[in-house]
């Protein structure tokens, strides 16, 4: 599948990623090219009859307990903070108002 140039800054825009540097952009969009080829070539497979998979493998409780354990304080956490407002992290925005 070819991408256009209109989709691909709109999935840059989407994901607030700058593909301003030509060979950048170039790369990526060779990139997801090769991504788009790939999930057309498994459309194409026939599935018919293949029960669909719950989990990837048959193990059960690999996992460990779930302990809780002390967090970090707020104060801790907020000593690193190149910027912060009294008990918050300030960021830039990131989501339009619209």
């Amino acid at each position: 599948m070819k991408l256009d140039d209109a989709t691909l800054d709109r999935i840059a825009e989407l994901a607030r990623l700058d593909f301003s540097d030509p060979a950048r952009r170039a790369a990526i969009l060779k990139d997801m090219e090769r991504v788009l080829s790939f999930v057309e070539q498994l459309n194409q497979v026939d599935t018919r009859g293949v029960e669909p998979l719950v989990f990837m493998t048959e193990e059960e409780n690999v996992l460990r307990e779930d302990v809780a354990l002390p967090g970090v304080s707020k104060k801790d956490a907020l000593r690193n903070a190149p910027v912060k407002d009294s008990d918050y992290f300030k960021v830039p925005r990131v989501v339009d108002k619209g």
